[in-house]
């Protein structure tokens, strides 16, 4: 991870200068420069893809036992540099160190699954009218692209980047220019110690350019996208005229439903973790606390309390329990999704104010469905609460929004909760526990404006998502026709 490596460059066939020239690499708790990755344009993404097809024919020819060999390797060097590694998430995506923990542990995992992955059956026999031998066979899909965002930047790569090796796909990983080295360089300085041969893997930092160059290249059949719905949208669009397949993990506004039955204050102690780790900069974040009448007012007062007591300030430099968020842009439109549901009647609890990048841990309360903070993904520390008066009112609350990717539900009586969570279209559940959670083992995914389902995680989702059926027949001899 020494910047000596990375300076100005990009990664592929080797280290090598970009078109695109090179741009800063910022600490957002700071606004120091940390140094200068390289940034990739069309021109690069088309190299890329040149030489990643000519690289992929002879690692899909390799012996399974060499993937998952170097797919080990890769998960043992995340674990032996992981230290290195979370300096860099708390630097570059201002992550806490707990956050940044969980970062190296599952990119570890993830590389672990894959090599696993490599091994699994990859097919299966088909029955047949005629004398012959017929099975469905999963191939690679050739050059995988992988569009992956700034705030979990290591893990949204490698949960593309790990399987789609794994299976004898190369791949071309853009990572967002603002965590180029947490969310890319990192992957790609692993990779290369794995013993990866060169051209499988190229990490090319970049903005709109290089993102349309590689969804529209013809060179690589599959998008694996993680990052806002706007975006994803256009993605999706650009695909299905093309012709390729498209996972799009999107946006969120995940309810938390906190039933009369709950045990208080491990309600609250979760659904501050829900909404504000990582400065609520994640899909699936608490956006929606939707919380039973009579215990309501309380929630609200314990929450508010428990927002207020919690430290904010730069990672780097002391224990604490929120940074900053990732530049101003996305703080001007937190604070305006806060201000504009004031505006519309909700009351401040908490919060609702900001330093420089950091915002304060922020509790509304008494605000109409329709505020902006609770009708939006926020994408921020921000925690709104609306009253219920049944579960069917709950049910319908949660169900009242274009996405459905998270859904928790806190209640005394777990199977209550399993039954209400059936009534709510997500992807992802979780009975008696927050919204936000992720393993490698699990499948991922949302419905709706969160995503086209679950296309990451786990065994068969992978496979799936990273290769291609091949339907194969064998004669003993040739057949005869009458023609």
């Amino acid at each position: 991870m020494d910047a000596k490596t990375w300076t100005g460059l990009v990664y592929g066939d080797g280290w090598t200068t970009p078109h695109g020239g090179d741009a800063a690499v910022v600490e957002p708790a700071t606004g120091a420069e940390l140094g200068r990755a390289g940034v990739a344009d069309a021109r690069d993404v088309a190299a890329a893809a040149v030489l990643a097809v000519r690289a992929q024919r002879e690692w899909a020819a390799t012996s399974f036992e060499e993937r998952a060999a170097v797919l080990r390797r890769a998960g043992r060097l995340f674990e032996e540099h992981e230290q290195e590694i979370q300096d860099w998430l708390v630097r570059e995506a201002g992550s806490v160190r707990a956050k940044a923990g969980v970062e190296t542990h599952i990119a570890a995992q993830e590389c672990y699954e894959a090599a696993a992955l490599a091994s699994q059956p990859l097919g299966e026999i088909l029955p047949t009218a005629k004398k012959r031998l017929s099975m469905a066979r999963r191939v690679p899909v050739g050059v995988v692209g992988v569009i992956s965002p700034f705030n979990f930047p290591l893990i949204l790569g490698i949960r593309s980047v790990a399987p789609a090796l794994a299976l004898g796909n190369a791949v071309i990983l853009k990572p967002d220019p603002r965590t180029a080295v947490s969310g890319g360089f990192s992957i790609a300085r692993v990779f290369e110690e794995a013993g990866l041969p060169k051209g499988l893997l190229h990490v090319l930092p970049g903005g709109v350019e290089a993102g349309q160059a590689l969804v529209g290249d013809p060179l690589v059949p599959v998008i694996s996208f993680t990052g806002s719905t706007s975006a994803g949208r256009g993605i999706g669009e650009a695909c299905g005229r093309l012709l390729k397949r498209a996972h799009l993990e999107l946006g969120g506004n995940s309810a938390l439903i906190v039933l009369e039955d709950a045990d208080l204050d491990r309600a609250v102690s979760a659904a501050a973790w829900g909404s504000f780790l990582h400065q609520g900069q994640i899909c699936m974040t608490t956006g929606r606390h939707l919380v039973h009448s009579s215990i309501a007012e309380e929630y609200v007062a314990r929450l508010a309390e428990k927002a207020e007591r919690l430290p904010v300030g730069d990672p780097a430099g002391g224990q604490v329990a929120l940074g900053p968020l990732i530049d101003a842009g996305q703080r001007d439109k937190v604070h305006a999704l806060v201000t504009g549901s004031v505006e519309a009647g909700a009351r401040l609890a908490a919060g609702g104010t900001y330093e420089d990048l950091f915002y304060r841990p922020t509790v509304l309360a008494d605000l109409p469905v329709g505020a902006p903070a609770f009708a939006q993904e926020v994408f921020g520390p921000v925690a709104p609460v609306v009253p219920f008066s049944t579960a069917e009112e709950a049910a319908a609350l949660a169900s009242d929004s274009e996405y459905g990717l998270s859904l928790g539900i806190l209640t005394g009586d777990a199977m209550r909760g399993l039954a209400l969570a059936d009534l709510i279209p997500t992807g992802i559940v979780h009975v008696n526990d927050q919204t936000v959670d992720d393993e490698a083992v699990a499948p991922f995914g949302g419905l709706g404006a969160s995503g086209t389902g679950s296309r990451f995680g786990g065994a068969r989702a992978n496979v799936e998502a990273f290769t291609e059926t091949r339907w194969v027949t064998v004669q003993g001899e040739i057949a005869g026709y009458p023609f």
